[in-house]
């Protein structure tokens, strides 16, 4: 069971991050608010467990590239996956 619709800022704020305007707006860009059938393109963030869930693989390439880059301020972990 997954749970939680999680905006970026919400990311952000979880991971103790803050995002440059440029990636905020990409990622605000691709972000799918519902929770089922994630579209190509689009990714969903859970609360329970904390998951970026992302409609394919190339997707999840570029929130972890984002993501990645802002590693060593983390406080905490993320997964990212696909579905597709």
């Amino acid at each position: 069971m997954k749970l939680g619709d999680l905006s970026t800022m919400d990311i952000e704020q979880r991971l103790n991050i803050t995002l440059s305007e440029a990636d905020r707006d990409i990622l605000e860009g691709m972000r799918q608010r519902k929770a089922n059938d994630i579209q190509i393109g689009k990714w969903h963030c859970f609360d329970i467990p904390f998951q970026v869930v992302c409609g394919n693989r190339d997707t999840a390439v570029v929130v972890r590239n984002i993501l990645a880059s802002y590693e060593t301020q983390m406080k905490g972990d993320i997964q990212i996956g696909w579905v597709r």
